[in-house]
């Protein structure tokens, strides 16, 4: 699955750049410039998509974006995680089954694979996604002036 959520962007009545996900309704934050609203609407959708970790609750795909719509694409490490996530609940896996499953790993160090915020070595979330039948592959393009 690709991590790039499309984004509505608005001005408010003094000017200030919203950026709001239609897809995790949630999520989104403001700025003076568009800029600074996107990388604070990113931050907002981390923590929304970690609140739903938490609670055990679906994450939303990404809907495709319409011509012209700009995304926010997930950094790396917090997509994989997702991904790792999402490969848990299909399986009906909590965290205590995949640390059996990951050499005997405690809770704790699986609850740091799905944190999104923790500096998981990506090559350890690209290891447990592989022993639930993953592959993690990374894209690049260009962004969006």
């Amino acid at each position: 699955m690709r991590y790039a959520y499309p984004i509505k962007s608005t001005k408010d009545e003094d000017g200030r750049h919203l950026v709001t996900f239609p897809d995790v309704p949630e999520a989104g934050d403001d700025g003076t410039t568009l800029a600074e609203a996107m990388v604070e609407a990113e931050k907002s959708l981390i923590v929304a998509l970690q609140f739903r970790i938490k609670q055990r609750e679906a994450i939303p795909q990404p809907s495709e974006p319409r011509r012209g719509q700009r995304t926010i694409a997930l950094p790396a490490l917090a997509a994989a995680k997702l991904a790792l996530y999402q490969a848990m609940m299909e399986r009906g896996l909590n965290t205590v089954s995949l640390g059996r499953m990951l050499a005997g790993e405690n809770e704790t160090e699986v609850r740091r694979l799905l944190d999104l915020t923790h500096n998981s070595r990506i090559a350890y979330v690209e290891s447990a996604l592989r022993l639930l039948g993953q592959e993690l592959v990374v894209e690049t393009r260009a962004r969006a002036a």
